[in-house]
């Protein structure tokens, strides 16, 4: 049931001075504050309980060669609050709360060249939204040439960011200064007055993307970036720039639908088709290993299968046909993949299929493939190797996403892709990748820095493996983390498809007991609970469906203690907990030890993880 729009008009403190106004905007609780000023430029800050987030910054933007910097006037409109809730088709939890007051607020300035430009503020009790909008005129224009965005994000000495340059590449903890490159988004920082904040972009469909770098004239002090230019037509909006304030690291996570209420509802109007689950790769790309692959997954409770690279030849070449089946002969010989009956006998035994396209068959045959993927009964395709960055390929990418929904197909995008929201929208688009994940094999640092800072976007497709280890056989490129480890990660990793087994086959498997975690795991869920954590050094998520709670732990390189309190159990209630644990005593390849053990909401779990080290855990509500 949706709880209908509060809209309550508040009053928007504004003083004036001879040379200066200024006007300010409140979270609902008040904790959080932004405040404008125009003196000849426009500046913001931001706090948080009177403690300095963002100082004063300039604000900016560059369309149609005005730069919107030089003699501004503000006119700051009412004060709304709004207060909503709303179901997603899936997601971390099932109910969203989408608060906050908001705030349009004119700038206007002499001699424009055209109407006056908008600033729209939402202040969450989570952080701080706004965008730039540029108003259509009596004409129905202009036409709109942006060139550059110039906003910046002003922070006191001391502060340090979790850098990133690419989307999969690694993260280091930096001071903002001699930066080797500008860095991708979300972007962490911690600050030296204890608290934590997240620059963040929204609802980034239509425009170009936008990293971060740092002022080239002033200390502790970064810009946006925007990728290229950008051509519209007004009325048109920016993305939204966001800066998630928060105490704790892990409320981050905790706040991450913040990205998806800066996006539009629901645009699919019957979304049942859309099925989350578990994946696997087929990497024989064989009739034959694919029915030993859904074979597999009917016992493993594994909900599609996936063609990846090469079932319809070398994916680069521009003359690969992604109509036909042409397996590429360096994956597969013998060509021996007949992928109707593949299709076939998977739908026979209640299972999905995937089929991997790359961007270059995409763009020449979207209109022609996704009709003939759905008359063969595809489920969803993953998108490979996409531009991404420049206005014309967002646009086109979030277009080929619409279209995938018009012929029931999921989607998971590849690559240096990120979210920014586009999911609540469109739904479809279930996950992407845009993550330093298994592929590249990174060590328990990496993985406990990614909550904090990749995962305040959104879902992510890290490729979990299980068995690709040095000790099975794989001694110069394998998991650097131990099995109960990887248990834990799609736990602690939101994804609501998951790739399993990713550099695994159905042979690798030999009856290892802890995989019936694997085997029960669900992938969408009702609530979330961050329980503790830190960057780069552990965290503890824990996560609801329908009754049973599922947890995930996992340390950095360094052994820890820590103390797990089940609170969040109802307290009238009853459960039993199996615990998944790193145990070198136990004789099976993989050395994981089971325990079950009576909990309820009193407990708290007293555990020992091994340095680059975890712990999953299933509880069940006793009837």
């Amino acid at each position: 049931m949706k709880i209908p729009a509060l809209l309550c008009i508040l009053v928007l403190v504004i003083s004036h001075t001879k040379a200066q106004s200024v006007a300010e905007i409140q979270s609902p609780d008040q904790k959080i504050s932004f405040s404008l000023k125009v003196d000849d430029s426009a500046f913001y800050s931001i706090n948080y309980l009177n403690l300095p987030i963002v100082e004063w910054s300039k604000l900016g933007i560059t369309c149609n060669g005005d730069n919107w910097d030089k003699q501004l006037q503000i006119n700051p409109g009412e004060v709304q609050l709004r207060d909503t809730t709303w179901a997603p088709v899936y997601g971390e939890r099932n109910r969203i709360r989408d608060q906050y007051n908001e705030s349009v607020i004119t700038i206007t300035r002499e001699n424009r060249k055209f109407p006056a430009l908008q600033l729209i503020v939402r202040a969450y009790n989570s952080g701080i939204a706004f965008r730039y909008k540029f108003a259509a005129n009596e004409n129905g224009g202009p036409y709109l040439h942006i060139t550059d965005e110039s906003t910046e994000f002003n922070f006191q000495e001391n502060t340090r960011a979790w850098f990133t340059a690419r989307a999969q590449s690694h993260h280091q903890l930096l001071p903002l200064k001699n930066w080797p490159d500008e860095s991708d988004r979300p972007l962490t920082l911690e600050l030296p007055n204890g608290l934590f904040a997240c620059l963040a972009e929204a609802e980034m469909v239509n425009f170009s993307r936008t990293k971060f770098r740092l002022n080239p004239e002033k200390e502790n002090s970064i810009q946006t970036s925007i990728y290229g230019d950008v051509d519209e037509i007004a009325p048109f909006a920016t993305p939204w720039r966001v800066i998630m304030v928060a105490e704790k690291a892990g409320d981050l996570l905790a706040n991450n639908d913040l990205i998806l209420n800066l996006n539009p509802p629901c645009a699919i109007a019957d979304p049942s088709w859309i099925k989350p689950g578990l994946v696997m790769r087929e990497i024989t790309l064989s009739t034959s290993g694919a029915k030993k692959l859904v074979d597999f997954a009917v016992t493993r409770n594994i909900k599609y299968i996936h063609f990846d690279a090469g079932w319809y030849g070398f994916e680069n070449d521009y003359l690969a046909d992604a109509t036909s089946v042409t397996v590429d002969p360096r994956r597969n010989p013998k060509g021996d993949l007949d992928l109707q009956e593949a299709i076939r006998y998977a739908r026979s035994k209640g299972i999905g299929v995937f089929l991997y396209v790359n961007q270059r068959a995409l763009a020449a045959q979207l209109d022609t493939i996704l009709p003939l993927y759905h008359k063969w009964g595809v489920a969803g395709i993953k998108f490979g190797f996409v531009q991404v960055g420049s206005h014309r390929w967002t646009t086109w990418l979030h277009e080929a996403v619409k279209k995938c929904a018009k012929y029931q197909l999921m989607v998971d995008i590849h690559d240096e892709y990120r979210p920014t929201g586009f999911s609540r929208t469109y739904p479809n688009l279930m996950t992407q990748e845009g993550i330093r994940g298994n592929e590249e094999m990174p060590d328990a640092v990496n993985n406990t820095v990614l909550p904090f800072t990749r995962f305040v976007a959104g879902a992510a497709d890290y490729t979990f493996c299980y068995f690709y280890r040095k000790e099975l056989g794989h001694p110069t490129r394998h998991i650097q983390n131990t099995p109960a480890h990887q248990l834990a990660l799609p736990v602690v990793y939101y994804s609501p498809l998951q790739w399993m087994y990713w550099y695994d086959k159905p042979a690798d498997y030999q009856n290892e007991p802890e995989l019936a975690f694997w085997d029960v795991l669900p992938t969408t869920w009702n609530d979330t609970k961050i329980i503790n954590g830190e960057i780069g050094k552990y965290i503890t998520v824990a996560r609801r469906n329908r009754e049973n709670w599922f947890i995930g732990c996992i340390t950095n390189t360094e052994a820890r203690e820590l103390k797990i309190p089940l609170d969040f159990l109802e307290s009238k209630k009853k459960y039993e907990a199996t615990l998944y644990f790193d145990d070198p005593k136990v004789e099976t390849r993989t050395h994981v030890g089971i325990s079950k053990q009576k909990v309820d909401s009193k407990t708290v779990l007293n555990i020992n993880l091994q340095a680059s080290g975890g712990l999953a855990i299933l509880i069940e509500a006793l009837k």
